[in-house]
């Protein structure tokens, strides 16, 4: 169910940007009202997006380099947000210097680098659906008995 709703999240991240940006910066800002936006700001809103979906609908048990990418990214963000806050600050606004920060904004990028890894993380175990889907028949149900394939070792 995370899995699901975390694609979601990137859909609407990669469709519409701006509203995601908005709730963030109203979150996160004294002074929402005077961002000036940099058209980088969507375009990385957008990759974020485009990496949740991607790694969360395929279906590989490996590592991949996207996977990593964002796990490195969620490590940053989590141990030094201040120096993340100033360069997002520099980069994504032409005004960034008037940006006026909540207390929590800090405590929030790190809650960002976790949703980060967990997301990295979910990306390196293969989906339940398409696993149940992959020559186990009748073993379905989590709570139910062992699959038939284990069944059958142990009959015989």
């Amino acid at each position: 169910m995370l899995r699901n709703l975390l694609v979601t999240f990137g859909l609407v991240e990669i469709v519409k940007p701006e509203p995601v940006i908005g709730l963030c910066e109203r979150i996160g800002l004294r002074n929402p009202e005077r961002c000036q936006r940099r058209p980088v700001a969507l375009a990385g809103a957008r990759l974020e997006g485009l990496a949740f979906v991607w790694l969360l609908a395929r279906n590989r048990k490996e590592p991949s380099l996207v996977g990593g990418i964002l796990g490195v990214a969620g490590l940053i963000l989590v141990l030094i947000p201040r120096s993340v806050i100033a360069l997002c600050q520099n980069v994504g606004y032409t005004n960034g210097d008037d940006l006026e920060f909540q207390p929590w904004a800090v405590p929030a990028v790190r809650l960002l680098g976790v949703l980060y890894l967990t997301v990295t993380l979910l990306s390196w175990s293969p989906r339940r659906d398409a696993e149940s889907n992959e020559g186990d028949e009748g073993g379905d149900d989590e709570s139910g008995p062992p699959t038939n394939r284990r069944l059958r070792l142990r009959s015989r």
